[in-house]
């Protein structure tokens, strides 16, 4: 027994360099016939997080060649193997069957939307609510607030089971998980989505919830094309809970609880501190004190760097938009109620800040104006025109009616043309 498994570390280590993937395809069945050999007894192959090498070869530009592998990896584990018992697969992406799956014969797929197995994946309320006064905590509501949420099929109410342990440790609320294995790729997704996506989150991050078809089996060649990929892979992440199935086709899902709002603010947060020297702190300084030369100054250095990704130049310039509205939701959303209305067909102003505290923070309102190249007119013209309009539809009213004196909200208009930004 000792001779076999040091042949297989010779194998798969000491030769790993000249190792090709042909040879690796074999490695777990080669594995499972060792182990079937010696002890007599077909293993049961357990293996997690099938789906991250996926995840990083989309990332990072080798998809096609790993899927090559994984195609025959899988197939040669877990449909022509004589010494397998049975297997479990378990990992965040449904991949499509065509994908990689193709060669397995109907393997049962349970996913969060199945009711199979569906208080086995967290605490129950009542588990928590025990665990609580064990550790002689009260604070329930609290633990619910940040870390309850999941669903799995019909079953609502499920705590994050590694929060939860954390804050029983550490007797402090605070956000304990991340689900790091697919961050990278949701924020991908979401930065670069087009303005429906942007728009979706501005939503969520306000606290509200949104309507969408989800598509649980995921083609990843389709995920910067298909939004419903996109919710369904925040959904199988545990980033969104189902609030209603709203038909066949349609759910209403909501950001899960307060530790995942927390974990989207850092995302969103490193969007803007990502590029090197990034300037969007100085800028959202100099929007709150008025500072119009220095907004000018650090907005046109973003859009070289930062807002590169929404877009500004491309085809659709409302990515840029939605993009820096969700900069302002991370940035204050502790001072500010930050509304969007862009696309809502109201007659409301583009952007609206509406301090937290009237006596201490001025209101502003923002209007912006797309120039798009080749047309005729100047940015200067575009400032003009977002001003003319706040004051025709007389935008400040809303807030006046709020309670906020007019010597106390600040208007600008925002005008770009390409990665060049006027405000004025």
């Amino acid at each position: 027994m000792i001779d076999i498994f040091y042949h297989i570390f010779d194998i798969y280590t000491i030769n790993a360099l000249s190792f090709d993937l042909l040879r690796a395809s074999y490695s777990l069945r080669f594995l499972s016939t060792a182990l079937h050999r010696v002890y007599g007894v077909k293993p049961i192959i357990l293996l997690d997080e099938y789906d991250t090498p996926m995840q990083e070869a989309w990332l990072n530009g080798y998809w096609d060649e790993l899927a090559q592998f994984v195609r025959a990896f899988m197939n040669l584990s877990f449909k022509d193997n004589p010494s397998l018992e049975r297997a479990l697969l378990t990992g965040i992406t449904r991949v499509s069957k065509e994908s990689i799956f193709s060669d397995l014969n109907n393997p049962d797929v349970i996913t969060v939307l199945s009711d199979e197995y569906q208080t086995a994946f967290g605490f129950t309320e009542a588990e928590v609510a025990k665990a609580l006064k064990e550790y002689g905590l009260s604070d329930l509501n609290d633990v619910k607030t940040w870390y309850d949420g999941f669903s799995f099929g019909s079953v609502k109410g499920i705590y994050n089971p590694w929060s939860v342990t954390n804050y029983l440790k550490k007797k402090r609320l605070a956000p304990y998980w991340a689900n790091t294995s697919s961050n990278e790729l949701a924020g991908r997704l979401v930065q670069t989505g087009n303005s429906d996506v942007k728009q979706a989150f501005e939503s969520l991050l306000n606290g509200g919830s949104i309507t969408v078809s989800l598509c649980e089996e995921i083609v990843f060649q389709d995920m910067q094309t298909s939004p419903a990929a996109l919710w369904s892979l925040l959904l199988a992440s545990g980033y969104l809970k189902v609030v209603r199935q709203a038909d066949d086709d349609h759910y209403e899902l909501a950001l899960t609880n307060l530790e995942v709002l927390k974990t989207f603010d850092a995302l969103i947060g490193r969007w803007f501190s990502s590029a090197q020297e990034s300037n969007y702190p100085d800028f959202i300084e100099a929007l709150l004190t008025g500072d119009i030369e220095n907004m000018n100054f650090f907005l046109n250095q973003l859009t070289c760097s930062v807002f590169s990704f929404f877009d500004a130049s491309g085809s659709e310039p409302e990515r840029f938009y939605h993009g820096f509205v969700l900069g302002l939701l991370v940035s204050l959303r502790r001072r500010y109620v930050v509304t969007s209305n862009r696309e809502s067909g109201l007659g409301r102003c583009d952007v609206m800040l509406e301090p937290l505290d009237k006596s201490k923070d001025l209101a502003f309102i923002l209007e912006f104006k797309a120039k798009r190249p080749g047309t005729s007119g100047t940015l200067e013209d575009a400032v003009k025109e977002a001003h003319e309009q706040i004051e025709r539809k007389r935008y400040r009213e809303e807030l006046i009616g709020r309670g906020i004196e007019a010597s106390r909200i600040r208007v600008f208009g925002f005008a770009f043309e390409g990665k060049r930004v006027l405000v004025g």
